[in-house]
This record gives C-alpha cells, sequence and structure tokens, in this order.
C-alpha cells in the first residue's frame, strides 16, 4: 500500500534477509526523526509538569550482572511508576547495533569504544580477580601475585571479543603465559567451566560475587597489577536522551537516591 502509493519501491525482497532500498532508507530515516521530534516534544512537555513518563529502553551485555541490573530496574521502577523499562541482555556487538539503529536509547558495554556516532558515559571500573575451584592450589587465598598466573591452564573468552583481547594485552606486558583449553563468548560458561575444574579464568569481581558466597568458586585478588574491566553508558551522539533515559543514568551513575549495592558491585 504504501510503496503503491509513493510510486517506488522500498524493500528490495529478493535478497534474503530482505534489504532497504535506497528510497526506503530515506523514508525510514526521516520517519525515525520524525518519531524522534515527537518523542522530545512530549518530553518537555511532561517536564513542565514535573512528571517522567514514556520509555527508556537499555541493552545491556550479559556480563553486567543480574543481580546488579535486577536491584536497578526495581529501585527505577518504584521511583519512576509510569515509565516502562524495557531491559535486554545482547553480544556486545548486538548492543552497539541496538544503539545506532534506534532500538535501544541505552547501552552498557564493557571496554566501550567511543567515535562515529557513539557515546559513552563512564560508570565503574571492575577489578579483574583469578577464579579457581575448590580444591585449586591458590583456593582460600585472599591474593596472589600476579606471576602466579604463569603456566596456568586457562578457560578465557573467545578472540574477537574486546575483554579476551585486552587480557592478553595484559599477559603480554606481564610476561605472563598460559594454557588456553577453553573459550567461550560468555561469562556464564566460563564459570561453569572453572567449576568442574577445566583451569583458572580472569573475571570482573562482581560476576563471580554468587558463586563465591555459595562456595561453588574462589575469587583471588592479583597483587602487583590494577586490571580492570571499565563498564560505561553508551548512546547515539548528538541524540538528546529522553527525560525518562536521563534519570535512569543519573540513577546508575548514583545521582539520585542511593541504591543498596554491595562493596564489591561499586564503581
Amino acid at each position: 500500500m504504501l510503496e503503491r502509493r509513493l510510486g517506488c519501491l522500498l524493500i528490495d525482497r529478493s535478497k534474503r534477509p530482505f534489504e532497504l532500498t535506497p528510497a526506503g532508507q530515506i523514508y525510514y530515516d526521516g520517519c525515525r526523526k520524525i518519531l524522534e521530534s515527537f518523542r522530545h516534544v512530549e518530553d518537555r512537555v511532561q517536564q513542565m509538569r514535573n512528571k517522567v513518563i514514556g520509555r527508556v529502553r537499555l541493552a545491556a551485555i550479559y556480563s553486567v550482572g543480574l543481580l546488579q541490573m535486577d536491584a536497578y530496574a526495581k529501585r527505577y521502577k518504584s521511583l519512576f511508576p509510569d515509565v516502562v523499562l524495557q531491559l535486554e541482555y545482547l553480544h556486545p556487538d548486538e548492543v552497539y547495533s541496538r544503539v545506532l539503529n534506534d532500538e535501544a536509547d541505552l547501552g552498557i558495554v564493557s571496554f566501550p569504544r567511543v567515535g562515529g556516532e557513539i557515546a559513552s558515559i563512564a560508570w565503574q571500573n571492575q577489578e579483574m580477580v583469578l577464579v579457581v575451584p575448590c580444591g585449586h592450589r591458590h583456593a582460600g587465598q585472599a591474593s596472589v601475585p600476579y606471576q602466579e598466573l604463569d603456566g596456568e591452564t586457562f578457560v578465557g573468552f573467545t578472540s574477537e571479543l574486546t575483554i579476551r583481547k585486552q587480557i592478553d594485552r595484559w599477559f603480554k606486558q606481564s610476561g605472563i603465559s598460559v594454557e588456553i583449553v577453553h573459550v567461550f563468548d560468555n561469562v556464564e560458561n566460563i564459570k561453569r567451566a572453572v567449576e568442574i575444574g577445566s583451569g583458572v579464568a580472569l573475571l570482573p569481581a562482581p560476576t563471580v560475587r554468587r558463586e563465591v558466597e555459595t562456595g561453588l568458586l574462589n575469587a583471588v585478588r592479583l597483587d602487583g597489577v590494577q586490571w580492570q574491566r571499565p563498564l560505561g553508558i553508551v548512546h547515539r551522539r548528538n541524540r538528546t536522551l529522553t527525560n525518562p533515559a536521563r534519570k535512569l543514568v543519573e540513577l546508575l551513575r548514583g545521582s539520585l537516591e542511593p541504591i543498596a549495592i554491595r562493596e564489591s558491585e561499586k564503581a
């Protein structure tokens, strides 16, 4: 119907998956700008009434910490009951894609890349700890020299992930060599592999808090290095955040009323 009215094709149906034609891309971009302007006008009107109403879409990497995000989500909903908070957990590349395609207002990623259409707001710096199974020689120790990693059987991230590239750089700079036996693209699988004794891992401390508390895994601090995973809140550059999105950023960064987060999860 729309293509008939416009007199041109908007979607190229000869390809799988379907793709927008040049005319379709122009139409899509134009409609997106109209919707953005409409949301901005509504947002300004609601601010005049001191109301926070609308929707905020947040895309986060899996390893951001489900317990942590659940606490933030519950607090946000209690403060702003008229806002619909949509929270989705995705692969890092998909988080960026959601933000760039206006399918998410905000994204949470580790080692955020900045440039082009992406801008980032600093959020947390999470300490990287040595994660070992029960029965490992370092289990029960509070800390060990970082050199103890050398020669370990290691469970790591897949090579395309930014965190894996950073860990490789840390090891190279520190003269550390490990035997990589398994690689995964998510923290949960790495934790399960360590738990059954496949090897040790280097993970952000908050991501193993539950396993440490229940005695399934041991987290050991590394003396002599300050390895941290930065988390950032990304959004489209030159895009005005809606009032609900700004309030979410303020909550995450601690500008609103404090939220009960354990010390190990603080920035």
